[in-house]
């Protein structure tokens, strides 16, 4: 299979730059215009109707497998440890059950285009391992630091430049066996792909809005109303 036909949807990290908004929930579940931050990624997941989507859950997992009941999603759980991104997509393979799979990060917004369509857009099974969506620091609301990649003509990456990673990626999740530790970020496979040519970039064409803090949930609203911060 080289199209993405599931989603992976990473809800396990302990917000911890959220201070006491997490103290007694997860992040996913901290409200952005209105709506919890998962389902916002839930929507996003939904209309590209994969035929599963995953969640994975560790802090405060009761709350939002509650929460998870009514929207037909799988849940990859880790009880014993946080795996970190890697680790846990490499945990939810079964689930996913898919040569290709998006990924996503809850705790961010955007403002534009679908990411899941854009990246579909861009995919090529048969040049690329990994296909990372970035965005210019100039479109990055709420960045600290610069980027965290730049591409070439042919769209591969390498590390250092001005776009930045927005926590959406398609990606072939067995190529995750090449890494043997159980806890591990993507950025372990990416730097293996990255020396082998197989990792590229796609650039959103809207704005994008990091909310892994306070203020971003701020900086969140404002952008969607379309209000200049």
């Amino acid at each position: 299979m080289t199209q993405p036909d599931a989603v992976m949807i990473f809800a396990a990290g302990f917000g911890t730059r959220m201070g006491a908004l997490t103290a007694d929930r997860p992040k996913p579940l901290i409200s952005v215009a209105g709506r919890p931050l998962i389902d916002h990624a839930l929507d996003l997941a939904q209309s590209v109707k994969p035929r599963r989507i995953v969640v994975n859950t560790h802090y405060k997992a009761e709350v939002l497998h509650e929460h998870l009941k009514s929207h037909g999603v799988l849940v990859s759980h880790e009880a014993d440890q946080i795996l970190d991104t890697g680790g846990g997509l490499k945990n939810a393979r079964p689930l996913l059950d898919s040569d290709c799979v998006f990924t996503l990060n809850p705790d961010v917004a955007w403002k534009g285009p679908n990411p899941l369509t854009t990246l579909l857009s861009c995919w090529n099974a048969h040049d690329m391992d990994a296909l990372l969506l970035c965005v210019p620091t100039s479109r990055a609301i709420g960045r600290i630091g610069g980027g965290d990649f730049s591409a070439d003509i042919q769209a591969r990456i390498s590390r250092g430049g001005d776009l930045v990673y927005t926590g959406a990626q398609i990606v072939k999740p067995a190529l995750l066996d090449r890494i043997s530790e159980p806890v591990f970020s993507l950025n372990t496979l990416w730097d293996l792909l990255i020396n082998e040519g197989r990792a590229a970039a796609a650039e959103y064409p809207g704005t994008w809005c990091d909310v892994g803090r306070p203020d971003g949930i701020v900086r969140a609203e404002h952008m969607l109303g379309n209000v200049d911060v």
